[in-house]
């Protein structure tokens, strides 16, 4: 199926500068977020003891952070989950209590306000954890990172394995903003949805690195701006269909997959659309600004490849 006409030919390295200032300005608001209001850190990583409880009706929050703050609980979070009347309790690790009696305590007051309540399921884990988790977390992205910077070197040029990498790091940090910006938990789901995310805008990416290589050989004519402009044309109804597809699933789970693949399914899909983006305009740019040319990937001639014909 072709979305995007053969003959349209866009001129995307000449809205560069344009496409530079839009994603400066998104991730000097993602990075603001971040120091100012941080992630919101579910359990996987801070620690402690979450507890689900099902109430026949609708209920009131304040009402449940009232029972809560009597119980010696003021502290815990408290939230819907999906419906109205599902409720969600994070409560941070206490030195004096062990998780199982913080369970306990908190249930058996919520009980004695509404003996109607059902516990749905109950969590601990302990602060050394999740700590552990955020340590190894960040190193598995930056491991992901540095293996992509030397792959993409080995197989193109290094101008081309910087400008991948660029542009992922671009995706991570706008997806990571809008988690900080929304204060939507970021949990491990949502660790494996940016690691995800690094592996589909890579993967656009070496698309369109693959057919600039080849344009850059096959066009004898044409300045490296022209030669991308050619090559991220001829992919782009490819990219796009891929990314129009993968936003169907995207969007099945989002809406109807429950709250417990909510987080991940947004960070995939906010991946996805930034990924697209800077498989266009991120990752090619900064390959030309750091002045790619037709030199850089012409195939080197080995000494004596050519053999003369005359008798």
């Amino acid at each position: 199926m072709q979305i995007i006409s053969k003959n349209v030919q866009i001129d995307f390295m000449g809205r560069r500068r344009l496409a530079a200032v839009f994603s400066a300005v998104l991730i000097i608001v993602a990075i603001a977020s971040l120091f100012a209001r941080g992630l919101s850190f579910g359990i996987d990583f801070t620690g402690g003891t979450l507890i689900e409880v099902a109430y026949p009706d609708a209920v009131d929050l304040g009402g449940i952070r009232d029972v809560l703050q009597d119980a010696g609980y003021g502290d815990a979070q408290v939230q819907h989950f999906g419906t109205a009347r599902d409720v969600l309790i994070r409560v941070a690790p206490r030195q004096d209590r062990a998780s199982a009696l913080i369970s306990e305590e908190i249930v058996s007051s919520l009980k004695n306000a509404d003996a109607a309540i059902e516990m749905r399921r109950q969590e601990f884990v302990g602060p050394q954890v999740g700590e552990e988790l955020t340590e190894q977390g960040g190193l598995a992205m930056l491991y992901a990172l540095i293996g992509i910077l030397i792959y993409v070197a080995l197989r193109f040029e290094y101008r081309f394995s910087l400008g991948a990498v660029a542009a992922l790091v671009h995706d991570v940090i706008i997806t990571l903003g809008v988690f900080s910006l929304l204060q939507i938990e970021f949990d491990l789901t949502v660790l494996a949805a940016l690691l995800a995310v690094i592996g589909y805008s890579l993967n656009d990416t070496i698309v369109v690195f693959d057919r600039i290589r080849e344009n850059f050989r096959k066009m004898r004519k044409g300045t490296p701006e022209q030669v991308m402009n050619t090559s991220i044309n001829q992919t782009l109804s490819r990219t796009l269909m891929t990314s129009f597809t993968t936003l169907l699933v995207l969007l099945a789970l989002f809406f109807l997959g429950g709250e417990i693949i909510h987080s991940f399914a947004l960070a995939l899909i906010v991946g996805v659309f930034i990924g697209t983006y800077s498989s266009i305009f991120v990752a090619g740019s900064s390959a030309l600004a750091l002045g790619v040319s037709k030199a850089d990937l012409m195939p080197v001639e080995k000494e004596g490849a050519k053999v003369d014909d005359n008798p």
